[in-house]
């Protein structure tokens, strides 16, 4: 095996791992604002606490880089590199630590919808609570929500083919765990609403008849598949990108990444 492809394994592992706990802390994440929603915890102050929280996480992770130190006997010039490189990543942890802390707001909104959302009774027998089937994903209806949006400005004679359309599709939705699936439609609605300026923003710069655009470069800027991949991309962008890497060209995910600049970027 050559050294590259040990690295890109290494790293396909180090994904999945991200993603089973991204996966776990939205399920906490949820099962917080259902709580609070339960004592009367408005969701604009829900939404204060849990993004306190959160950014105490990453504070706690910029103190264990911080105080990280080459190993003992380096040679000066790798000790100085290895400062160097604690210093970059502790102020990019320092400046997701302010956003997250600022920043996320109308996650206790969603959760609220999601709580209203119809679901089938389950049994209370063991047996039954196993053989249940999952939640599915009715991908047609959350297309339809997506072109519902209004930010979907683009005329729909640049859309992509309808075969390359459901295999974006596809694999966006591959990336939504089944305890995001109900009312996942509700979701990205309110998603949508929250980042209207933004997404606006996104198909106005790199949507088709921009100049980034002439170079055949951000195809999916203004495709209604990119509200969904915007919408992982905040919530579980490391799923989204070990499915994605599997499946389809990494270039396309890239572009759309650098064009909607989330929190955390993953191409490299």
């Amino acid at each position: 095996m050559s050294t590259e492809q040990h690295d890109s394994d290494a790293y396909g592992q180090e994904l999945a791992r991200i993603g089973d706990h991204q996966s776990e802390a939205t399920g906490a994440r949820f099962t917080v604002f259902k709580a609070l929603a339960a004592v009367g915890v408005a969701p604009e102050q829900a939404d204060a606490i849990v993004s306190k929280l959160e950014a105490g996480a990453v504070a706690g992770a910029h103190t264990w880089i911080s105080e990280s130190s080459a190993p003992h006997g380096s040679d000066p010039r790798f000790e100085d590199g290895w400062h160097a490189g604690v210093r970059d990543v502790a102020s990019h942890l320092l400046r997701i630590a302010d956003t997250t802390a600022t920043t996320q707001r109308g996650l206790a909104a969603s959760s609220a919808l999601l709580l209203a959302h119809p679901r089938q009774p389950a049994s209370s027998t063991p047996e039954s609570q196993a053989q249940a089937p999952a939640p599915t994903l009715d991908a047609k209806e959350v297309l339809s929500a997506a072109r519902r949006c209004t930010w979907a400005l683009a005329d729909p004679s640049d859309f992509l083919s309808s075969e390359a359309s459901d295999e974006i599709l596809t694999v966006a939705l591959s990336a939504v765990r089944e305890d995001e699936r109900a009312g996942y439609a509700e979701r990205l609605e309110v998603f949508a609403q929250q980042h209207r300026e933004r997404l606006e923003e996104l198909l106005r710069a790199y949507g088709p008849g921009s100049r980034p655009a002439e170079y055949g470069r951000y195809m999916l800027a203004g495709q209604p598949e990119s509200l969904i991949i915007c919408e992982r991309m905040e919530t579980v962008p490391f799923l989204l990108r070990g499915r994605w890497n599997k499946a389809l060209e990494a270039v396309l995910l890239d572009d759309l990444e650098f064009a909607w600049g989330p929190r955390t970027r993953l191409s490299r």
